[in-house]
């Protein structure tokens, strides 16, 4: 039997404050592992202009209304902030929680937020995630009280760097997310506690074989790091009505159908549909799965896959 471990993601754009709240306290309440929210300032679907809530401060106020799911961003776009004062932000937020935070970075993607906001994005993803591994250092290293003083040859000058109060937890789990394969997935190699990915079986199959090597070359059981397979679920009765439900919230989402009608991690089902398609995916070693839901929050796709989903593909 399998252990799977589920968690949500409720899209912070074209959402209200209330409507986020409550659907945080439902995820914890039903009982799921984690709950995320993105670290975006311009929506990222359709318009890039519609209302978005940023997430940091988001975390902060569910760390205050639930009791149990663990808290982090999926994923902490690095150039956004120095990565000394996200670890510190990082370290708050456990203390805020009572030990439940995640420290999620990725190398960030997204041009316009980055341009609009006047932060520097770098000359393409090949700097940025030479950022980010410089980052996810230092913060490894300071979550476990040590001391970052910078070398001169990066991105960044941290001097004689410290922090106190140290987390709650013991080790302050970092999640990467990410795919490529010279840099990210060496970084998740090298630092990560957690690793998200989305795509395909095979895609992700070939990913793995790829993190495997960086493992072995950094000696690192590869088992220590946690698999997690990134999802947007919809489920109802068939999948014809999970389609017509997707697609609702897609027109809410302003977002037309056509940019996202190749976008593989839209799952639109049943629960056993679900459940059988995510077989192959606990057979490649992912035990986590999160689910991102659109806005407005469709409370029976959370509560069916947690009540009817999970216990489908445990049993295999």
């Amino acid at each position: 039997m399998t252990d799977i471990k589920l968690g949500i993601l409720p899209w912070s754009q074209a959402a209200t404050w209330p409507d986020m709240l409550a659907t945080a306290q439902r995820v914890d309440r039903l009982g799921y592992d984690s709950l995320w929210t993105w670290d975006h300032v311009y929506a990222i679907f359709g318009d890039p202009h519609q209302p978005i809530l940023e997430g940091w401060s988001v975390l902060a106020a569910w760390a205050m209304a639930t009791e149990r799911t663990r808290l982090g961003l999926l994923v902490g776009a690095n150039p956004f902030r120095n990565p000394g004062l996200t670890t510190k932000i990082a370290t708050t937020l456990d203390h805020i929680s009572g030990g439940r935070a995640i420290l999620g970075l990725g190398g960030a993607w997204f041009g316009l937020e980055h341009e609009a906001h006047g932060i520097d994005f770098g000359s393409g993803f090949g700097q940025r995630l030479t950022w980010l591994d410089e980052a996810v250092g230092a913060a490894r290293a300071l979550l476990d009280g040590g001391t970052v003083t910078s070398d001169g040859s990066g991105r960044y000058a941290f001097r004689d760097l410290r922090h106190a109060p140290a987390p709650v937890q013991r080790r302050l789990p970092i999640m990467i997310g990410g795919s490529g394969e010279k840099k990210t997935l060496r970084t998740v190699a090298r630092y990560a506690d957690m690793w998200n990915a989305m795509g395909s079986v095979e895609k992700l199959a070939h990913k793995i074989d790829v993190l495997r090597d960086h493992c072995g070359a950094v000696g690192r059981d590869p088992s220590e790091i946690e698999f997690t397979l990134g999802i947007k679920a919809t489920i109802r009765d068939s999948a014809e009505e999970a389609e017509r439900v997707w697609k609702r919230a897609m027109e809410h989402n302003r977002t037309p159908l056509s940019e996202v009608e190749d976008d593989d991690t839209f799952w639109n089902g049943t629960p056993e549909q679900l459940a059988e398609r995510l077989a192959p995916y606990f057979e490649l070693g992912f035990t986590t799965v999160i689910s991102e839901q659109p806005a407005p929050y469709d409370a029976e796709t959370i509560e069916r896959l947690i009540g009817q989903v999970k216990p489908l593909a445990e049993r295999g």
